[in-house]
């Protein structure tokens, strides 16, 4: 089974950049999560494309970039060039979500889709066969530090359903709210990456600490 912890950027800090990408890069983590936010699809504003430069040269590892932002096949392809291995944009942030996919795609990335809380699975089945990974939000997007909500296991299990009903391999990640007490029972319910901030590097040994949510 499929095990991955993506440490996000967003909790890291910023004074020290370099420094704590790569701890992330002699970790055990998989890849290095990117919050992308524009303060209009979300209540606050992260980092772009200047961010991400320092990021990609310190590590190898893949860069899962996460997009809450509104019109994202505006800039899609930039964060692919910027370095992004992923692309993850939300279904509720675009009228024009084949053209997002593609666009993506065509860039060279893998491509995810995002639904927040209240978004139901089921918009998504036209969609799965067209992406690499689904993200399910187990918080509001916006924030750090936030509480995980814990309808949101049910989705899992309901994606992981329509996953196997449909016969296709996306990748299904988590965000919110995640730490070694809940990372067990999220990949027992069919996720495969996990999201982590301040769990993270809000730990006193980080490096142990995403060792804790592999082996949960």
């Amino acid at each position: 089974m499929t095990r991955i912890i993506s440490p996000s950027m967003l909790s890291a800090d910023f004074g020290n950049l370099e420094r704590d990408t790569q701890m992330i890069d002699r970790s055990a983590a998989e890849w290095v999560h990117i919050d992308v936010m524009d303060g209009v699809f979300v209540p606050n504003i992260s980092f772009g494309f200047p961010v991400m430069k320092p990021i990609r040269k310190a590590t190898e590892k893949v860069l899962d970039v996460h997009l809450m932002i509104v019109e994202p096949e505006k800039y899609v392809r930039r964060f692919v060039e910027a370095g992004a291995d992923y692309v993850t944009f939300h279904y509720e942030a675009t009228e024009n979500i084949d053209l997002c996919i593609r666009e993506i795609r065509d860039a060279g990335a893998k491509v995810g889709i995002s639904i927040k809380p209240k978004t139901e699975v089921a918009v998504l089945k036209e969609l799965l066969h067209k992406v690499d990974m689904v993200l399910i939000m187990s918080v509001e997007p916006g924030f750090g530090g936030q509480s995980f909500i814990e309808g949101s296991l049910d989705k899992i299990s309901e994606l992981k359903a329509l996953r196997d009903e449909l016969g296709l391999d996306f990748l299904i990640e988590v965000d919110g709210g995640i730490s070694a007490k809940n990372a067990g029972e999220l990949f027992a319910a069919g996720a495969e990456a996990l999201v982590a901030g301040s769990a993270v590097f809000g730990a006193e040994d980080p490096e142990q600490e995403i060792v804790k949510m592999l082996e949960a």
